[in-house]
């Protein structure tokens, strides 16, 4: 037998942000003089430690190591009951080695952020916004929107009111304001408003933005009627003095020679018809003579009814442009101090003899992260910049390429980010979501 644990409370209370501790007592049961190993494991080991690590003990005899629990104030750790274990090894007796367990009950906190985006918009009759809400705290919150316009202009309508949030996540909401009185032409009218979110166990929290009301009458559209109107103008007037006494000249010297042609060419085709006619009557009278000669009789007209031959259409099917294909690249980039090296995170098409047509993308940010975001075209080792977006400037991107992007067999589409987040957020964790074909 190398060791036995022994803890001095087996239930600990901890907040986030703060640090407990409890200490467990060793004793070694074994024969010889043995070093024991201390450490934490279960979910709490990334924030729990040892003091000292080690220790030496003679046959028999125990020693005191202080447990630390120092839980973060992060969404990543969850409230609640989380079970540990304190593991002794025994370096000199392995299999004696033991585990003894306890709890720590972790306490909550509420850490709720409001923003709205983008926080200003022009439009003549509608402005379309996003609240983006996000849940920092460390335990599941329900939320409620409400907007206000204090000069009362202005009338709301929410995708939804309410949104629950896990810990670590955000939502967003969509949210169209209308103003209630338009105006035909004249200088733009700013209204600002507020949208109040309410999370429980939290202060409310209050976003501003701003709808700047243009009018419905684009600036373009009187002076370019005025031109239209002097070219009309003009059109009509070069119509009446210039090209109408011309077109008319010339379509009476053209009638009056198309008409002499075409009594020229009925008179040369009557003479032709009646000199065939004659020719006809002479061969048929021909014809009958010398079958009665020999003894036949002339068969009557029974013109054979002709047949014209019919088309059969025909249609050309349509070639196929490709295989539709859609995927999402996510990234999990350390913070790097260094705004120039960037993680990288490739993505390779299947068929390694296809080629990848992109005409949509969709980047999202949905936790706020700060730094550098690259899409690259990796085409054997050698890579070129196609997208670069600040992540402080997004959280929800579309991209519609007119163009569209096209990877030959063999190049890779390659995400890069290069993450610059405070040392309490965390990793950066982007992603972009791509829509194309495969040819």
């Amino acid at each position: 037998m190398g060791a036995t644990a022994t803890l001095s409370e087996a239930g600990l209370v901890a907040e986030p942000g703060q640090e407990t501790s409890c200490s467990v007592t060793v004793r070694n049961a074994g024969q010889v003089v043995d070093q024991f190993t201390i450490d934490v494991v279960g979910d709490a080991s990334g924030w729990a430690t040892a003091e000292p690590a080690t220790i030496n003990l003679m046959p028999g005899e125990t020693g005191t190591v202080t447990v630390r629990f120092a839980p973060p104030r992060s969404s990543d750790v969850p409230a609640g009951t989380i079970p540990f274990g304190v593991r002794v090894f025994s370096s000199e007796d392995p299999a004696g080695s033991v585990v003894e367990e306890g709890t720590v009950q972790l306490g909550a906190f509420t850490d709720v952020t409001a923003e709205l985006v983008p926080a200003k918009v022009e439009g003549a009759s509608k402005a379309d916004f996003e609240v983006a809400v996000d849940n920092r705290g460390n335990r599941p919150v329900a939320v409620e929107l409400s907007p206000l316009d204090p000069e009362d202009e202005l009338d709301f309508r929410l995708e939804r009111d309410r949104a629950e949030l896990a810990p670590g996540t955000a939502a967003f909401i969509r949210m169209r304001t209308q103003p209630r009185k338009r105006f035909l032409r004249g200088q733009p009218i700013r209204h600002r408003f507020q949208v109040f979110v309410t999370a429980e166990g939290a202060e409310p929290l209050k976003t501003e933005g701003t709808m700047v009301q243009r009018q419905l009458l684009p600036k373009w559209l009187l002076p370019a009627l005025a031109a239209l109107l002097v070219l009309l103008l003009a059109l009509v007037t070069l119509w009446f003095t210039v090209l109408r006494p011309a077109v008319k000249s010339a379509a009476r010297e053209a009638a009056a020679e198309q008409n002499q042609q075409i009594v020229k060419a009925a008179q040369d085709a009557g003479a032709g018809a009646d000199q065939a006619k004659k020719n006809a009557d002479q061969a048929k009278q021909n014809s009958e003579q010398a079958m009665k000669a020999v003894g036949l009789t002339p068969p009557g007209d029974n013109p054979a009814p002709g047949s014209g031959p019919g088309a059969t259409p025909s249609r050309a099917a349509n070639a196929a442009d490709g295989t539709p294909t859609d995927f999402r690249v996510a990234a999990d980039a350390n913070i790097d101090s260094n705004v120039n090296r960037f993680a990288e995170f490739p993505y390779t098409l299947p068929d390694p003899n296809k080629t990848l047509v992109i005409t949509d993308l969709v980047l999202q940010n949905p936790r706020g992260d700060n730094g550098t975001l690259r899409l690259l075209r990796d085409s054997n080792g050698t890579k070129s910049v196609l997208l670069e977006v600040g992540l402080a400037n997004f959280r929800d991107l579309d991209h519609h390429w007119l163009q569209a992007w096209r990877f030959q067999p063999g190049e890779k589409v390659v995400l890069a980010v290069s993450c610059q987040n405070p040392g309490d957020r965390g990793h950066c964790t982007p992603s972009v979501s791509f829509s194309g074909r495969v040819e």
